[in-house]
């Protein structure tokens, strides 16, 4: 007997909302792969940390493209650049942005991704007479879902020259962004006096994860006793759940930042 379909059950299923895709971020200031006081080179280390959060697309600050010093001196200095060490099989795509540059070398912002960066351009948001700084703004192509926009944020010391600086962001959130593409911008603030997410939700329409779901941004520096709200994901035309700081062991040895991570919902 050929079994038959209950139409009812069918045109119900049918009617059901598809389950959103999500995505896990992660963004961390790697310190230029040396841990607390640059005591130690933490490298390899901080990347089997890195592997274990299972993210799909991570947020890296204050990573070293290229210093010939310590390729001399560090006897595990990998041969390839920092990012692209870390990024080793588990993340097929990555980018680069190259913000300050001297005699040894060059250290900037980088974005690894699971899913294929189909566009990067890194963005001059530096101060004169400070150093330099940069935005880096990748286009993601997310399977079965389309473009997503990631910007990668390392903001300066001081309190006039991150209000400028979150000045560029908005304006180039603003013009080169889509206002329906979902957008995630992740980084190290330094917002010591906790001023950007007022400056960012108003000029350009972005929402903290954790002010989202707990009501504020967490604490990240010093990372073994952290006190300051410095690092944020910020998420526009995108839900987020799950938001975490990462727990003391491993990372408070391996970054004087703690790293950040959430479930990014398009």
């Amino acid at each position: 007997m050929i079994p038959t379909i209950d139409h009812t059950i069918a045109d119900r299923n049918s009617l059901m909302p598809m389950p959103r895709p999500s995505f896990r971020v992660l963004t961390v200031n790697m310190h230029k792969g040396f841990g607390f006081l640059n005591r130690r080179f933490i490298l390899p280390e901080l990347r089997s940390a890195v592997r274990a959060v299972q993210a799909d697309v991570v947020f890296l600050q204050e990573v070293q493209g290229d210093h010939t010093e310590h390729a001399m001196r560090q006897a595990d200095w990998p041969p390839v650049p920092q990012y692209e060490f870390l990024a080793d099989e588990m993340w097929p795509e990555f980018a680069y942005g190259r913000n300050a540059v001297y005699p040894q070398g060059h250290h900037g912002n980088a974005l690894l991704s699971k899913y294929p960066i189909v566009q990067n351009q890194n963005w001059d948001m530096s101060i004169e007479g400070t150093e330099r700084r940069g935005l880096l703004h990748c286009t993601l192509a997310v399977p079965g879902f389309g473009d997503v926009h990631a910007v990668c944020v390392h903001l300066g010391l001081l309190e006039d020259h991150r209000r400028q600086q979150l000045d560029i962001l908005c304006a180039m959130v603003n013009d080169e962004i889509p206002p329906q593409a979902p957008l995630v911008v992740a980084g190290d603030f330094n917002d010591w006096r906790s001023r950007a997410n007022d400056h960012l939700t108003h000029d350009a329409g972005l929402q903290e994860v954790f002010e989202m779901v707990y009501g504020r941004s967490a604490r990240t520096f010093p990372a073994r006793f952290p006190v300051f709200r410095l690092d944020r994901i910020y998420v526009r035309g995108a839900g987020a759940h799950a938001p975490m700081v990462l727990p003391r062991r491993p990372w408070s040895h391996l970054s004087d930042h703690a790293p950040l991570a959430a479930d990014i919902d398009l």
